[in-house]
């Protein structure tokens, strides 16, 4: 599965931009993992059967169609050797279509939007955007089922106020999530008249479903999104600009690095939903998938705590880079800079899982790899975010590093990353997923 030597630079970043352009929302992310994975060769398994795993073999179970594990089941002795895990997330901040949405304002229909996570809201003003995610419908076996719908094309936008009606934008504009960022779909005669929003769900899934009505639809989970494609942009095309960088970037790094495993060592790529809003939720990192995945793999107690103890797991998350025209919002012996190497996370307050063991771990990994490594620690007196890292090693038990690429405009519309980290922080998970080093 993979080469030995791996992706090139430029083959690996064509596929991330590919990745990224087919994931507008965590269902798609997931979709997409979960098909790579089982065009390699990877089983499917479903959560619902009986189970009987043998080495020598790769798996792959989904949950809520939004969280992926991707399990390489080694040769070597889980007791002895541990599992190599990776951990991610498919979700990123956006905005999401509420219930109800329909509203009609002066002739033009919007819909009701609802912000997930910390999004950064001024970036969505006057972007092309369209809409996407899963929707569950009543089939004609009467049981419930879902589907994936994007719209792909540009059907919605949220317009700026012009500054000539607010002469103090620029000095102290605030955003009201509730009537400030409602987008705009099209423009009535009548003011009184909406489309329903479901009737044009309905008219996204005629092709392969004609035989629904409308009526069929029970329920969606939908989120806006930019159009414009990813992208390797700069003078010398040395940065990639995206949506969901943070943290589809570190999704396709999983994904690609255990697409390369050998099945010597065991591996395990999880990319888990909610991280955003706090992963409390049966698919995101605070929810039982991992534990109950580990269960079924070691039934012993006893055998899977002794595996977990020589386990370690990488939990790859965006790091801030220092912005050059903010400088003083970094810790000035912490500043990581774009394609100079991927970020050691560290917090005192263990909002990051790192300690020196594993920091220490993924030092030696990138010194394998010739690759240089940097450090970030917040401010003293500024806060910090979080990732899955703290929560599956408290949950699990499992010994973890925190790490990430430097990015700009974390939770962004449009974040920016270096061309090169990603692919040096992949080549990092191959070395990792190979067993090559372990912690005492």
């Amino acid at each position: 599965m993979g080469s030995p030597s791996g992706l090139s630079l430029s083959d690996f970043n064509l596929g991330l931009l590919e990745f990224l352009q087919s994931s507008p929302t965590a269902f798609h992310a997931a979709g997409e993992i979960r098909s790579r994975l089982l065009a390699a060769g990877f089983i499917g398994l479903d959560e619902a059967d009986n189970w009987q795993l043998e080495p020598g073999k790769s798996y792959v179970i989904t949950r809520n169609d939004s969280s992926v594990i991707a399990f390489t089941y080694g040769f070597n002795s889980l007791i002895k050797n541990g599992i190599s895990i990776l951990g991610a997330h498919t979700d990123s901040p956006c905005l999401k279509i509420k219930p109800r949405p329909e509203l009609n304002r002066r002739g033009y229909s919007q819909l009701g939007v609802e912000v997930y996570g910390g999004a950064l809201l001024a970036p969505w003003f006057d972007r092309d955007l369209s809409i996407a995610g899963r929707v569950s419908y009543r089939n004609q076996q009467n049981t419930i089922a879902s589907v994936l719908v994007d719209f792909k094309d540009p059907i919605a936008f949220i317009p700026s106020l012009a500054i000539h009606l607010d002469r103090e934008a620029n000095n102290s504009r605030s955003i009201n999530p509730q009537k400030d960022i409602v987008p705009v779909l099209l423009q009535t005669d009548d003011a009184g008249l909406s489309p329903d929003f479901k009737t044009l769900l309905k008219q996204q899934m005629d092709v392969k479903y004609p035989e629904l009505t409308s009526a069929a639809i029970l329920d969606y989970e939908m989120n806006l999104y930019d159009t414009q494609a990813p992208a390797l942009v700069g003078l010398q095309k040395q940065f990639i600009a995206s949506a969901r960088l943070d943290n589809l970037l570190s999704c396709y790094v999983g994904l690609s690095a255990i697409l390369s495993a050998d099945h010597q060592e065991s591996a395990l790529f999880i990319a888990t939903d909610h991280e955003e809003v706090g992963s409390t939720s049966c698919c995101g990192a605070k929810g039982p998938m991992l534990q109950q995945f580990l269960e079924r793999l070691i039934p012993d107690p006893q055998e899977r705590a002794r595996c977990i103890d020589r386990s370690v797991m990488i939990s790859a998350d965006n790091a801030h880079g220092v912005h050059p025209n903010f400088m003083d919002k970094h810790d000035e012996n912490h500043g990581p800079i774009l394609n100079k190497g991927p970020v050691i996370k560290i917090n005192a307050n263990q909002r990051y899982a790192t300690t020196s063991d594993t920091s220490g771990l993924f030092r030696s990994l990138c010194e394998l790899e010739q690759i240089p490594v940097q450090v970030f620690v917040a401010r003293t007196d500024m806060g910090c975010g979080s990732t899955i890292g703290p929560v599956v090693s408290s949950e699990v038990g499992v010994k973890t590093v925190d790490v990430g690429v430097p990015t700009f405009a974390m939770h962004s519309i449009r974040e920016i990353a270096g061309d090169k980290d990603a692919w040096h922080l992949y080549r990092i998970a191959r070395r990792f997923f190979s067993g090559t080093l372990k912690i005492n």
